[in-house]
């Protein structure tokens, strides 16, 4: 759900985030069990906490959105979910320089926000409730900040450590699978360095300890391999190209039988149907699921028309578009066939969306 829109960023979170708050104000509360905290602010207070820690998470990441936004990047929205904060950057930046820039940006203020409350509460007295929050305000901001900077995918000290290699390399995409495989280098480490040092010091560390460092690991290693998918995409998509994958098509009248129109298309070895007006104008596609599911036998008595879609303009794509131009030109008007043109106008072909599917695994 929606909760706010700060400088006109849509703000949403989790509906996972409210069990997992829930879960952290009771155990925080249970943590200030011996402190000077009196027992009856102890839930008050730690529900202070949780929602001032999650304040700190949407200044971080407002943060990155605004240094984003300041290099004409969009940002779609900030998603708050249990384990941190995460912002929707449309495009990735242009330059290893001001990746680097919009990475640095969290870090830096959880840092400036842990170093502010830290100064705060050496100003205030021991014991009062105040001092106990602004104490684990700058801890957590100082945690959040340092293992931010952490060297790997998909923390923001991997989106800076792939600036760095993409800076000296020149190669975004080798650069980003150096950073996710430093991700789950480091995502291991998580799980398995403190258990390596629980087994030294021959203590039994706690379930719940476990439980949260897997989960940490988890996340880091599913946000590394995420990173790693959308390379190879990215590096797909210059290979898919609309003129290549176009299929023939013959232009046929709505009145025509079914069985004359595939015996044409056999004829002149095309793959596509385009319905044509009196002035030989397209207007629509037949549609070859609707062909297929089509018995033989009733063919010759259904008129192909019948069968097609009426060419809507978002049905109707350059015979040159490639790459992620055409992913978001279907996207945009979700489709199985599209009519491509040449820029004279004149029809080019057609392109099947399963045929784009197949070459985008494929390729």
């Amino acid at each position: 759900m929606r909760i706010a829109r700060p400088f006109g960023i849509p703000v949403f979170i989790s509906p996972y985030w409210f069990l997992i708050a829930g879960l952290f104000v009771f155990l925080y509360a249970r943590g200030l069990a011996g402190s000077s905290v009196p027992e009856t602010l102890r839930y008050p207070v730690a529900a202070a906490f949780v929602v001032l820690l999650y304040a700190s998470v949407l200044v971080h990441e407002l943060s990155h959105s605004l240094v984003a936004r300041g290099f004409g990047l969009p940002v779609r929205r900030i998603l708050l979910y249990p384990l941190g904060g995460f912002s929707e950057i449309e495009r990735e930046p242009p330059t290893p320089g001001r990746e680097f820039l919009v990475s640095a940006a969290g870090p830096a203020i959880s840092l400036a926000l842990a170093a502010a409350g830290y100064a705060l509460a050496r100003a205030i007295p021991d014991g009062g409730v105040l001092r106990v929050l602004l104490v684990q305000l700058w801890v957590a901001n100082l945690l959040v900040g340092v293992f931010n900077l952490l060297p790997g995918l998909p923390l923001d000290g991997g989106r800076m450590l792939r600036a760095g290699v993409w800076k000296v390399t020149g190669r975004a995409g080798q650069a980003t699978v150096v950073a996710a495989w430093a991700g789950r280098v480091l995502a291991v480490a998580v799980l398995v360095v403190p258990l390596a040092l629980y087994a030294r010091t021959g203590s039994r560390p706690q379930l719940f300890d476990v439980a949260w460092l897997a989960v940490i690991a988890a996340f880091m290693w599913t946000g590394a391999g995420s990173a790693l998918r959308a390379t190879r995409v990215r590096e797909r998509l210059p290979g898919l190209q609309a003129r290549a994958l176009a299929r023939r098509a013959i232009p046929i009248p709505a009145s025509l039988p079914l069985a004359e129109a595939i015996r044409r298309a056999d004829e002149a070895q095309a793959r596509a149907l385009v319905v044509v007006d009196h002035e030989d104008r397209p207007i629509a596609i037949v549609n070859e699921t609707a062909v297929m599911a089509t018995p033989p036998q009733r063919r010759p008595w259904i008129e192909a028309g019948s069968l097609a879609r009426t060419i809507d303009p978002g049905l109707v794509l350059p015979a040159d578009l490639s790459g992620m131009a055409l992913i978001e030109a279907v996207r945009r008007t979700p489709a199985s066939e599209y009519l491509l043109v040449e820029q004279s106008g004149q029809v080019f072909g057609v392109l099947a969306t399963a045929d784009l599917d197949h070459a985008f695994a494929g390729t």
